[in-house]
């Protein structure tokens, strides 16, 4: 999974763009990144608006959320924000000459972290429980055949038995512990602020028996075949990387869905009022348009249904979201 994704010839080091082959948030609507300017500029005020408020996207792709976060923002905190695209793809063009693009995050960080369908792409083994206990699937990256490989070495046997217990023969997990060390690391960064992982997930009560292990390519589901070929993905267990960035120096906890963060951040996928439509028909229009790209940020059992794990570093969680 490392080299199908980040090797020399991976999927992202090739510069792929996500709106190619899967449809997140940031391309269904740029009201995903109006709420994030909202909550920025909650972020903003518990800081004390300071002379320099980091903006840090982790994952970036192509740079869109965070352009469209920073054409959103007051201009008052624009003139202070000091905006980060954190990516190992090239730079693209199109991005704004004020956004620093890198591979690795800021040293320190005081202001927002988000990460964005970042940790559904960080690499992690698949294991199946055997007669002889839970052993690693191995996976040949030219044809995607499988066999059954090693045991686990003690930190992921320890990590499997708190977050995802295997119970019956045949049954398969993916060891987070990589997304975990991973998401520790971010927030080991955050002096002051606000961190928002946002993903597909699910919880140590609700595992899937067979894991979640997919490939993307061009709008399609595909086998999961390493080969770099396809984007490769697998759910994110938010509740064991909460834990994780507890230990980093969170001081502040939330797990919820989107649908609850981006209501409470003023995503209502409210429609107008038809008497609108008799008064002002353009207007109604335009408004019919922005309930429905509301609606489907927001939708339960879509881009709704994914999990926000939100930790706060020397700040209160922000008013919205508390």
């Amino acid at each position: 999974m490392e080299g199908a994704l980040y090797g020399e010839k991976g999927f992202y080091r090739r510069g792929e763009r996500p709106a190619a082959h899967f449809r997140t948030s940031v391309h269904a609507s740029h009201r995903y990144a109006a709420a994030f300017a909202r909550l920025l500029a909650e972020v903003d005020a518990s800081l004390g608006h300071p002379a320099r408020v980091d903006l840090v996207d982790v994952g970036a792709g192509c740079g869109g959320l965070t352009t469209q976060i920073m054409r959103s923002v007051p201009a008052g905190l624009a003139a202070r924000l000091a905006p980060t695209a954190v990516e190992v793809a090239p730079r693209p063009r199109e991005v704004p000459v004020e956004l620093a693009w890198t591979a690795e995050p800021p040293e320190e960080i005081n202001g927002l972290v988000i990460a964005n369908e970042w940790l559904d792409n960080v690499p992690l083994d698949v294991v199946e429980l055997t007669p002889l206990g839970p052993r690693m699937v191995l996976v040949d990256p030219a044809t995607g055949a499988e066999r059954i490989g090693p045991p686990l070495d003690a930190a992921d046997h320890d990590w499997l038995a708190r977050w995802w217990p295997l119970r019956e023969p045949g049954d398969r997990a993916e060891v987070g512990r990589p997304r975990c060390e991973a998401w520790g690391a971010v927030v080991a960064r955050l002096r002051h602020g606000l961190a928002v992982a946002v993903d597909y997930s699910h919880s140590r009560e609700a595992r899937p028996a067979q894991g979640t292990l997919a490939g993307y390519r061009d709008g399609h589901v595909v086998p999961p075949v390493p080969d770099g070929s396809c984007d490769i993905t697998a759910h994110v267990a938010l509740d064991a990387c909460a834990v994780s960035g507890e230990r980093a120096g969170a001081t502040a906890s939330l797990l919820t869905t989107q649908r609850s963060a981006l209501r409470s951040l003023g995503v209502t996928g409210a429609r107008p009022p038809v008497e609108l439509a008799h008064q002002d028909p353009q207007a109604y229009v335009a408004a019919l348009c922005a309930a429905g790209e509301e609606a489907e940020l927001i939708d339960p059992a879509g881009l709704g249904g994914f999990g926000w794990l939100v930790q706060a570093t020397g700040i209160p969680l922000p008013p919205s979201l508390a």
